[in-house]
């Protein structure tokens, strides 16, 4: 029985025999499963693809943990969740991150300064979110691990000059390497043609340098050239907007924070659990300890989901962010 292979197999298929890093030769072989024909004939084709793609796996695997560098461009997950900033040259990119965090990238007014992605840790009250400073999203430029981050990342900062000549083509890059890892922007519907694996992940636009901007002529341009991306005016320089920015870097990822509580104790004042929203008391249970789901009996809520302190509620209640939940087994 023939394959009869669709076009984009073999457009996947290509990139598989163009890919530079482990990641993006598992992510090639999982888009090519996706799309391969599921009948007799493609039997033996499916099998040694999952075999390669297991192979693939188990050697990222070893890796990890031997205490390896599994790859250049990795970037361990930290915090609550991990934004990706991505713009053209001296958009302010690396400003920002250190007017954000505690790191401290290399600034200079000369471009292509950032050559490796340097991680930082935002914090919003109770939590960290990591941002990780890239090198400029430029098609010619571009190294090879970039997209494979872009990918992997919760959502991305596209981060752009609003007093730029070129805002508009630094735009296009940034939308450029989107494309190129399968990104779609949240705020905008998945299109008829998507690949099975596009991912749908929040993209905010970061309008900097807004203390150029005497009279808000360059910011309003710049909204509008956005294409109805979520976007906000930031000084990394004088600090506009940044402190506002804060809550949307965790809200935005749409994730919950949970305190827990023993019977006759006060909250744990520690770090709270991260949740996806409408997650359950039982999510939170197995994140405790996989034991303690498996014997839960019941829970009780207090915070700003309560209908009173101390409510009683089963396993399937779904918790909010800033709850406290007492769990009993």
């Amino acid at each position: 029985m023939p394959a009869n292979l669709p076009p984009a197999f073999k457009t996947a298929e290509q990139r598989l025999h163009l890919a530079a890093t482990h990641e993006e030769k598992e992510e090639a072989l999982r888009e090519m499963i996706a799309l391969l024909p599921k009948h007799k004939g493609t039997e033996k084709l499916q099998a040694d693809l999952r075999k390669r793609l297991s192979k693939l796996e188990d050697e990222a695997a070893h890796a990890k943990r031997s205490g390896h560098h599994v790859e250049v461009g990795h970037v361990a997950r930290e915090g609550a969740g991990q934004w990706v900033l991505l713009g053209p040259p001296n958009a302010g990119k690396s400003s920002l991150l250190a007017a954000l965090t505690h790191a401290k990238p290399e600034i200079a007014e000369y471009p292509f300064t950032t050559r490796d992605p340097l991680p930082g840790m935002a914090t919003f009250e109770d939590v960290q979110v990591q941002l990780v400073d890239t090198p400029a999203a430029v098609p010619d430029h571009a190294p090879s691990w970039l997209p494979s981050l872009v990918r992997g990342a919760d959502g991305v900062l596209v981060v752009l000059d609003v007093a730029a000549d070129d805002l508009e083509a630094g735009l296009r890059g940034a939308e450029e390497l989107l494309a190129r890892a399968r990104v779609r922007p949240l705020s905008r519907p998945a299109g008829a043609e998507d690949s099975p694996l596009v991912l749908a992940r929040p993209v905010i636009v970061l309008g900097n340098k807004v203390d150029l901007d005497d009279d808000g002529t360059f910011v309003a341009l710049a909204e509008d050239a956005v294409g109805g991306l979520p976007f906000r005016a930031v000084s990394a320089q004088r600090g506009d907007g940044l402190e506002a920015l804060r809550p949307v870097l965790f809200q935005a990822l749409h994730r919950i924070r949970v305190h827990t509580k023993e019977p006759g104790h006060a909250p744990d004042p520690g770090k709270p659990f991260v949740l996806d929203e409408g997650s359950t008391v039982e999510d939170l249970a197995e994140r405790v300890h996989h034991d303690l789901s498996a014997h839960l009996r019941f829970a009780r809520l207090w915070g700003p989901h309560a209908r009173f302190e101390g409510q009683q509620v089963d396993r399937h209640h779904p918790l909010g962010d800033g709850d406290v939940v007492e769990l009993h087994s």
